[in-house]
Parts: C-alpha cells; sequence; structure tokens
C-alpha cells in the first residue's frame, strides 16, 4: 500500500468549498481533505490509491476516470509531488490548460526534420536571432494550430520533436489565457511579433520541473498533460543529431504523443522499444557520417514486439532510470523528472514574459 501520497495545497479556500469543487467532479467519495496550519490538503485515501495506482502507477486511470478532467485530478491527488495552488480557480485553470495540452498533442502531425524548419508562411516568418515569429496582425492561437494541426493547411510542417513540444504547450496556454486571462494572451501574440521563446528560455518562462535524479519520480507517474524526456541510453546512436532521446507529451490514457505519427500514439512500452532500436538502425554514409535507418528500426521493433521474452528483455533495460548527463552504463530511459506549465490564473499568474524592445 502507498505512503500518503502529497496530493495538492491550496493557500487560500476552505475544505467545504475542496469538497464542493470534487463532489461536482465526482471524486469526493474516496478524497480525503485536511486544513493544517492556514492551508487545504487535498490527497485521494491510501487504500484507493494502493488499489487503484499502486506505487504510483496512473497509466490505466482511463479506465476508472469519466473524462480526461477526473484523470489529471486523480492524478495531481496520488502524486508524491505536491501541487500548490492559490485557490480552486487557479486549481480549475492549471486542469484546463493540462487538457488543452493533452488534445492538441493528440492532433499534432508534423514532418521530422532535425536540421530543417518550416512554418506556414501566411502566419509565420524567420529572422535572425529571434526565430519563426508572427506575420502582423495574425492571431497567435490560429498559427499554432495551422503549424502543428495538418487538417488546417493540408500540409505537415518540418519540427524537432523539442520545438513541437513548445508549439503545443504554448497553445494550451494561450487557449486558456484566450477565456480567462485576455491580458495575457495580448502580451504572449505581441512577444510572439518580436522574438520566439524557444529551448532553454521557453523552458525557464513557461515550465517547472518536478523530481530530479536525486529525488526521482516513480516510474510509472504521469499526469496528463506533462512534457517529459525519454533518453536514448546507447552512446553510439544518441550522437545523431534527432536521435539523444525524444521529448513527449504525456496525453493521458495511457498514451504518449507521437508527433511523426499521430494515429500511431506511443505506450510506454512501445516507446521503450522504439528507443531500443535506434542502435539497429545506426548506419554510416559515403561521407563518414552516422545516420539512422528507419526502416530496420521500424522492422526491429515490430518483431520484438512480437516476441514475449524478447520484450520483456528489453523492458528490463530500458525501464530504468537513465543516468546522467554524459554517463553511458547502465540506466535505462526514464527520467526522473517531468515538466508541467507553470499557473496563468490572473490572480496568481507565475509566468514573467521576457521584455521586449
Amino acid at each position: 500500500m502507498l505512503d500518503r501520497a502529497q496530493g495538492i495545497r491550496l493557500t487560500d479556500e476552505t475544505t467545504e468549498s475542496c469538497r464542493d469543487f470534487l463532489r461536482k467532479q465526482g471524486l469526493l467519495t474516496d478524497a480525503v481533505i485536511e486544513y493544517k496550519q492556514g492551508i487545504t490538503h487535498c490527497h485521494m485515501q491510501a487504500d484507493w490509491a494502493g488499489k487503484f495506482a499502486p506505487e504510483y502507477n496512473t497509466l490505466s486511470f482511463q479506465n476508472y476516470a469519466h473524462n480526461l478532467t477526473q484523470e489529471i485530478l486523480w492524478s495531481l491527488l496520488i502524486s508524491p509531488h505536491v501541487f500548490e495552488f492559490k485557490n480552486i480557480e487557479a486549481l480549475s485553470s492549471a486542469v484546463r490548460v493540462r487538457e488543452n495540452i493533452a488534445r492538441a498533442a493528440r492532433k499534432t502531425a508534423l514532418a521530422f526534420r532535425t536540421e530543417a524548419a518550416e512554418r506556414p508562411v501566411e502566419f509565420w516568418h524567420y529572422v535572425d536571432e529571434a526565430g519563426f515569429i508572427l506575420q502582423p496582425g495574425t492571431c497567435l492561437i490560429k498559427a499554432l494550430i495551422s503549424a502543428t494541426q495538418p487538417e488546417v493547411t493540408g500540409k505537415l510542417y518540418d519540427f524537432s520533436c523539442y520545438r513541437a513540444s513548445e508549439y503545443v504547450i504554448l497553445l494550451g496556454l494561450a487557449q486558456e489565457a484566450q477565456m480567462h486571462h485576455p491580458a495575457l494572451l495580448t502580451a504572449l501574440q505581441h512577444l510572439n511579433e518580436v522574438h520566439a521563446v524557444r529551448s532553454g528560455q521557453f523552458h525557464d518562462v513557461f515550465l517547472h520541473e518536478y523530481g530530479s535524479l536525486e529525488a526521482p519520480l516513480p516510474a510509472h507517474f504521469f499526469v496528463p498533460g506533462d512534457r517529459l524526456w525519454f533518453r536514448n541510453p546507447h552512446e553510439a546512436s544518441s550522437d545523431v543529431t534527432g536521435y539523444e532521446g525524444s521529448w513527449v507529451i504525456y496525453m493521458g490514457g495511457g498514451l504518449f504523443s507521437n508527433f511523426w505519427k499521430r494515429d500511431q500514439p506511443f505506450t510506454l512500452a512501445t516507446k521503450c522499444v522504439e528507443i531500443y532500436h535506434w542502435r539497429d538502425g545506426l548506419r554510416t554514409n559515403a561521407q563518414g557520417e552516422a545516420w539512422i535507418d528507419e526502416t530496420i528500426v521500424e522492422a526491429c521493433v515490430k518483431k520484438t514486439l512480437e516476441d514475449p521474452l524478447k520484450l520483456e528483455q528489453v523492458l528490463r533495460v530500458m525501464k530504468r532510470m537513465r543516468d546522467g548527463k554524459g554517463i553511458y552504463a547502465e540506466g535505462g530511459c526514464l527520467d526522473a523528472s517531468r515538466e508541467c506549465p507553470k499557473q496563468i490564473y490572473a490572480e496568481a499568474c507565475e509566468l514573467q514574459l521576457p521584455k521586449i524592445n
């Protein structure tokens, strides 16, 4: 049975309003709500967590949840990491952002190009140093959707998985801001007209990272809307650009985003198997440059998934916690941390956008 989860803390909320909120979501029966030192604590009962989320495993919540909102809240309520909010409105906003991100990830389909990038010219143009910025007078939300959801343009645009995850997260935040924090959406719009927030800056501005190699999250604990990293633990193939690892969004339902084949989302097992077989696709071209032959990878993945003994062997290796940076020893592909969006509820907004000239 689990030790008591940390769950959710609300710094400016009554226990009665929390009960009312959880009752409306159909989660009150098995929840514990306590008021301690001016803070309301909410978590699932230990018996419930031990039965439905053994060892904090959230990957089967879709079997019990009636909707994505319940799945997100259950994951937060059994979390070994404490999630803190000002009040129910801030919590509700964060849940909506996660729902937006998960749904956008399901709709995202892109072309895999690590050394090239392309965006719909109606909405975007490239500027040295600034990156891809909005065309004057265009809508940020429409621009993000057009770049990532091919139903709008009929075309797949070139992305890396890292940049693609940024667009999906920014879209989820912008959609929430449009409905509940329009001043923030205006600020995001202006920022993206002059400067693309990306890579390390994107992480610092828009995301919280929780868990660490020193205090790792449980291997099967994921909250819909989280971004996470699967590391390639094979040193030689990880030197190929784009195959260092894989950034994905956990979409709920036990599924992780597959931006290149969205109709084939990954389970934890299939993601581990794919990354394992990158080593088998490693080749060298006539110029001596290493590359990955995806046709070989796909054949190896198919063969492993059809062989229970081989699958067990691969997962035993890959479902280990990853090694530290620069180390390739006994670690697998699982990361110790997750990344989640910062809160944008208007009265408790955590975003501090970069200043623009």
